[in-house]
């Protein structure tokens, strides 16, 4: 080849292997291009690129060689030809690898080796004092040839290829740390959400854990019923987290979040230009949740019109995007929850009989508090635990109040317990909490629970004394400060109001 056919060739080659390296993403393939190139464009056959680790240095790719040889392509630092350039970081030249003892042909592609004319130029691959690797190449031997040319060009090669190296063990190395993130996040909820860390002590609660237990490693649909605030949403995650499933979506969907009109969309998704603001294509719940579980929360709230494809789903595992006609399938295991009676709907013509009996597969009633209250000494055990580490404080409650808490009728459940003992927490300024820091509905109702057998006249008159009470003893610690005052004793100003005019209250002058 004359010199300038050579520079121009030369040219077109950095042009082409410059553009392939442009995106580290697919660095095999784009390697594997650039030897391709060589051979293609500067008469360079059979090639090869070795990355090197702690251990040696391996061939990554190549042209020329076949798979199994490739796989035969690894040394140990200062072995043969490539491991001396790995260990040491400088350029070799062999005019032919006939005469050469330390050209090993570990691959073996090159079996006829004596009978060859082959010189062997070897590259190290370096960022800075960095040796990421080995570029080498086979070259038509020709008696009295130079390779300076041959080395510049692969020296700037190298450097292209270094830059390549690094950047994808740089994007490798974040890909890695997130899915080790993902992992241990993944750990984490499969931890909180085990039923070792749903608290409960009751039999009725022991029957709900035996009963989750059981259901778990089952594909069965599971119905979870139960009053707001019992924990619903903690047995979904705990039934999924403790499935085969585990390693896959957990999607929520809250039935009576949604307003109707965009339900089917964000159930089955929509396709680009379905309804006016459908700029794109998207998947709903379903889709999402492919190969997971799906928690369908108030699935008594779902419209009459849209039962018939949850129904399809559950049964034909599949729909399609509203505006597309394209069918979609799903693998996908359901648990869906209400507060609401069902049976009561489904009379009332509110929900499909259908439905309802694919959805009744496994039920589980989760007992509200007022039924289980020898769990509630716990309870609050554990949300003090948790809001004194949240707030940095050490609140304790004294035993006198405790009694308050089980006569309650927690008619908002855990739920409501987990946000009283919070609300205290942050109130309080002696660490800690007595009767008279309660909310005034809290004390009240025990009052009244506590006074349940004296006659009812007589309970009446007590409770609103005691009220009355209350609602002085907070005016005179607060200055008369209407708003301060309701805060204490958990109201709002506006029944603070209500409850001085009705008992008469005001400040004497």
């Amino acid at each position: 080849m004359d010199k300038s056919k050579y520079r121009t060739e030369e040219i077109n080659a950095l042009y082409e292997i410059s553009r392939l390296l442009s995106n580290p993403l697919n660095l095999k393939q784009n390697l594997k291009g650039v030897l391709r190139i060589l051979s293609e464009y500067l008469d360079m056959k059979r090639g090869t690129i070795a990355l090197r680790s702690d251990y040696g240095v391996t061939i990554f790719t190549a042209h020329g060689l076949s798979e199994d040889e490739i796989r035969k392509g690894k040394y140990k630092l200062g072995e043969g030809i490539i491991g001396q350039v790995a260990k040491h970081g400088s350029p070799i030249v062999i005019p032919n690898i006939g005469d050469e003892p330390l050209f090993l042909n570990k691959t073996g592609s090159r079996k006829a080796i004596d009978k060859e004319n082959i010189a062997f130029l070897c590259v190290p691959i370096k960022l800075k004092n960095e040796i990421l690797g080995v570029l080498s190449v086979d070259r038509l031997f020709i008696k009295g040839v130079s390779f300076e040319k041959d080395l510049r060009l692969l020296k700037i090669i190298t450097s292209l290829i270094s830059q390549s190296v690094k950047l994808f063990a740089e994007i490798n190395k974040e890909k890695q740390a997130l899915i080790e993130e993902k992992e241990n996040l993944r750990h984490q909820l499969k931890g909180r959400y085990s039923i070792a860390s749903i608290i409960g002590i009751s039999d009725r609660m022991q029957e709900v854990f035996d009963a989750v237990n059981r259901v778990a490693p089952s594909k069965a649909t599971v119905l979870l019923r139960g009053e707001s605030g019992t924990g619903k949403e903690l047995i979904a995650k705990a039934i999924h987290y403790m499935s085969k499933r585990s390693d896959e979506s957990f999607i929520k969907f809250n039935c009576a979040s949604i307003p109707e009109g965009l339900l089917e969309s964000e159930l089955f998704g929509h396709e680009k230009g379905a309804f006016t603001g459908a700029l794109s294509m998207r998947k709903g719940k379903f889709e999402l949740a492919h190969k997971g579980t799906i928690f369908l929360d108030e699935i008594g709230d779902l419209p009459i019109a849209l039962q018939p494809k949850v129904l399809r789903v559950i049964q034909e595992r599949e729909f399609e995007r509203v505006g597309g006609d394209k069918t979609i399938k799903v693998d996908v295991r359901l648990i869906a929850a209400t507060s609401r009676n069902l049976e009561e709907l489904l009379s009332e013509g509110n929900f499909r009989e259908d439905l309802y009996y694919r959805l009744n597969v496994v039920p589980i009633f989760l007992p509200p508090l007022r039924e289980r209250k020898e769990d509630i000494p716990i309870l609050i055990e554990h949300f003090l635990k948790k809001f004194n580490e949240e707030n940095h404080k050490s609140v304790r409650i004294l035993p006198e109040t405790l009694p308050f808490f089980k006569n309650h009728l927690w008619h908002g459940n855990v739920r409501e317990l987990e946000n009283i003992i919070e609300r205290l927490v942050v109130m309080s300024s002696d660490n800690i909490i007595k009767p008279s820091d309660l909310p005034l509905n809290m004390r009240v109702l025990s009052a009244n629970s506590q006074l349940s057998i004296t006659k009812k006249e007589d309970s009446i008159s007590t409770i609103e004394e005691i009220e009355r009470n209350i609602i002085m003893d907070a005016l005179n610690k607060t200055g008369w400060v209407q708003s301060k005052a309701a805060r204490l004793i958990g109201v709002t100003s506006r029944q603070i109001g209500y409850k001085m005019r009705k008992y008469n209250i005001s400040k004497m002058k």
